[in-house]
């Protein structure tokens, strides 16, 4: 399976950094990941959904360590391109547009 976009919406939040939306194969997405400040660094969250009691269940995960090591690599790498580019952060979740 072959990462084919990363795309990257910086955020000038605290913590939060960046949404990162994900083409594997040209024809699956997943939307709404996140890179975290957290503190030993950027950490990449997966989308999740809040349950009814408060707490949050990951809707898609990597599930060998090999393709989440790839798969954060790729991604903090596009994220760190996008930091040199200067691009503004947005104002908006990028699915709201």
């Amino acid at each position: 399976m072959e990462m084919t976009e990363i795309r990257v919406h910086l955020r000038s939040e605290d913590k939060l950094k960046a949404f990162v939306t994900v083409t594997f194969d040209g024809c699956f997405v997943v939307r709404n990941m996140k890179i975290i400040e957290g503190a030993k660094g950027l950490i990449l969250c997966m989308p999740s959904r809040k349950l009814p009691n408060g707490t949050y269940k990951d809707v898609a995960h990597p599930i060998t360590v090999d393709f989440r090591k790839s798969l954060e690599d790729r991604i903090l790498a596009a994220y760190h391109e996008e930091v040199k580019k200067g691009t503004p952060p947005g104002t908006g979740h990028p699915d709201e547009a």
